[in-house]
């Protein structure tokens, strides 16, 4: 009877994994690389550190493995701009859907911006998600202002807005109290500004 329960309580791997990257991602964010022993992740998602091993072979590639997370998840946003509606009504949904995935995983922006912790090998990754960032900016501004910006100016453009939305959200995070339909309005102005939408 006892054992049955056990097993009972005995999650699958892919669940186990989820409470790792989900405990380490709120503590990379809340206390940095250095800041974070793995002793303290295993703890948070409580499992023991042998299981923690199980999954990540070091500390470096689970911090690592949130940073790909986040990465991979970058092209979506473009992705998920509706076909329908105004250019302004499309902008409005993309940036709502972002700070839906900003309010889920605020750890990713603290991990890339406030960090610096790890070494080499994760700065370098943090330039590479960095990249991907202002390339899907880059495409969303080719995009919604229909060839008007000279191609020269897109890529210089699409990092002015990488590094002022990533600023925007961590002062979201410490002032929580201002609403999400004053952050996608403040963010909409400041697109229409620079593409020219239509209504």
């Amino acid at each position: 009877m006892h054992g049955t329960k056990e097993k009972r309580r005995r999650l699958p791997v892919v669940e186990r994994r989820e409470l790792i990257v989900e405990a380490a991602g709120r503590l990379f964010g809340e206390r940095g690389y250095e800041g974070t022993p793995l002793d303290d992740v295993a703890a948070a998602a409580g499992v023991t550190k042998p299981v923690l091993y199980r999954h990540f072979d070091s500390k470096r590639d689970l911090y690592l493995a949130l940073l790909a997370r986040h990465r991979d998840d970058l092209p979506t946003f473009g992705e998920a701009m509706p076909d329908e509606g105004s250019q302004r009504e499309r902008l409005r949904a993309v940036l709502d859907i972002w700070l839906a995935y900003v309010e889920a995983h605020s750890y990713a922006w603290k991990m890339l911006f406030r960090d610096t912790g790890g070494g080499p090998e994760v700065q370098a990754f943090r330039q590479e998600v960095h990249a991907r960032a202002r390339d899907v900016l880059a495409g969303m501004i080719s995009s919604l202002s229909d060839g008007r910006i000279p191609a020269r100016e897109v890529e210089p453009l699409a990092e002015l807005m990488s590094m002022g939305m990533a600023s925007l959200v961590l002062w979201w995070m410490e002032n929580p109290g201002t609403s999400r339909g004053a952050m996608i309005d403040a963010m909409t102005r400041v697109w229409v500004g620079l593409v020219g939408l239509d209504s």
